[in-house]
């Protein structure tokens, strides 16, 4: 018996050492050597600080700034724990709202949200992705059109020519991999970083 055990046990033993501590290990070393900031969290710094990652979206509200998607994260209720309460961008808690596209809440919501994004720029159709949520709630990206709809607001609370928003939102705009693979996208914190460099 001990004789068919032992094969068994040292089997395991060594798929534990090789699976679980080598090849992590290994991983995680070759990681840290050739995409070092990658394996970081793509931490973007400012001053030496970090300020966020450039893969999780950040809660924009200020006027001054460009706005993300909507994020439909939650936390739990600090006065409550068996409920929870909206927490914009909690990367501890990526989700989206579970809400099916024909609840009420979620169609309250979004003609909320279109209601005062039309006001904000009459006339103009409201982006799809200023009033959506992302799957994971944590979308650090807005589509080209979404940040070309938030340039007169932002140009008119900073005190700075459109023309001049408008010229930073391209540079920022970051075309489909390989020219064909996904979305052209702006991310939202990369712009806003680059608004605060040119207008204070």
């Amino acid at each position: 018996m001990l004789k068919d055990i032992r094969p068994a046990v040292v089997t395991l033993a060594a798929f534990t050492v090789i699976t679980g501590l080598a090849y992590p290990a290994a991983i995680a070393g070759l990681g840290q050597l050739m995409f070092p900031s990658q394996a970081n969290g793509s931490m973007v710094l400012r001053d030496g600080k970090v300020v966020g990652s450039a893969l999780i979206g950040q809660d924009f509200s200020s006027p001054r700034y460009f706005h993300p998607r909507p994020s439909a994260t939650s936390a739990a209720d600090p006065a409550d724990a068996s409920k929870t309460v909206a927490a914009p961008y909690n990367a501890a808690n990526s989700s989206g709202s579970n809400l099916a596209p024909t609840a009420k809440a979620l169609a309250d919501r979004v003609k909320g949200d279109v209601a005062a994004l039309q006001a904000e720029n009459p006339g103009v159709p409201v982006p799809a992705d200023l009033v959506t949520t992302s799957a994971s709630g944590l979308d650090p990206d807005i589509s080209p059109e979404a940040a070309l709809f938030q340039v007169p607001r932002v140009a008119k609370a900073r005190g700075v020519a459109a023309d001049q928003v408008r010229a930073l939102v391209e540079a920022q705009t970051a075309e489909r991999w390989l020219g064909v693979l996904g979305e052209r996208r702006v991310n939202v914190l990369a712009l806003n970083m680059a608004l605060d460099r040119v207008a204070k």
